[in-house]
């Protein structure tokens, strides 16, 4: 019986961090850094973004199915309504993290975004942040990747005051980069021409 041919190797150039595992490098090669502008999904990965802290975010990328079963899709109207007895399942669940700090946080969130949507949208008050636009870097090397900038330090204050939970700089910074707010994708990466090429075909309208 004749051996079905083996795939060629893939050469391309990518960012150090997804490494060679296979959900790492489609996470990279698929989502993160192309613009998002769906209102649940921006809360989805800001409260994802949250759970990682002090984690990887490949632990968090594995568990991600397990996080929508549990928090009923991310949907904030549903969150809101969690009460005690709702948050100690949650602590028994073995698929997700089981922080209660980040657990009550997320129901806080949830109101804090409800109280967004009722005004506008969330994506598009996030968005405000950068003039509807990516912001195109043009970095070489991961040296060059900040870990936070002024404007994650900004918006990071201005969720906190709004009444979102585990949203420091850093943590906020990184949602931005997996949301497409920021390309960081490495200039050698193939994903950066293609980010910044998504980047130019929209702009979301701000007020």
């Amino acid at each position: 019986m004749a051996l079905a041919p083996k795939a060629p190797p893939d050469t391309k150039p990518r960012c150090h961090w997804p490494g060679s595992d296979p959900l790492y490098l489609a996470y990279h090669d698929e989502e993160w850094g192309v613009p998002e502008y769906d209102d649940r999904a921006l809360f989805e990965k800001l409260i994802l973004d949250g759970f990682q802290a002090g984690l990887s975010w490949i632990t968090i990328l594995r568990r991600r199915e397990a996080f929508r079963a549990a928090f009923d899709g991310f949907d904030p109207a549903r969150i809101v309504r969690y009460d005690a007895a709702k948050i100690e399942s949650l602590m028994q669940d073995q698929g997700i993290i089981r922080n209660r700090a980040k657990i009550e946080g997320t129901v806080r969130s949830a109101k804090a975004w409800l109280d967004i949507q009722e005004k506008g949208s969330f994506s598009r008050y996030l968005w405000n942040f950068f003039d509807g636009r990516p912001i195109q870097n043009h970095y070489r090397v991961p040296a060059e990747i900040p870990a936070q900038t002024p404007l994650s330090t900004r918006l990071a204050k201005d969720l906190k005051q709004k009444g979102f939970s585990f949203c420091g700089p850093t943590i906020v910074y990184a949602f931005c980069q997996a949301t497409g707010m920021v390309n960081d994708h490495l200039v050698t990466c193939w994903r950066h021409a293609e980010c910044a090429a998504l980047s130019d075909q929209t702009k979301l309208a701000v007020r």
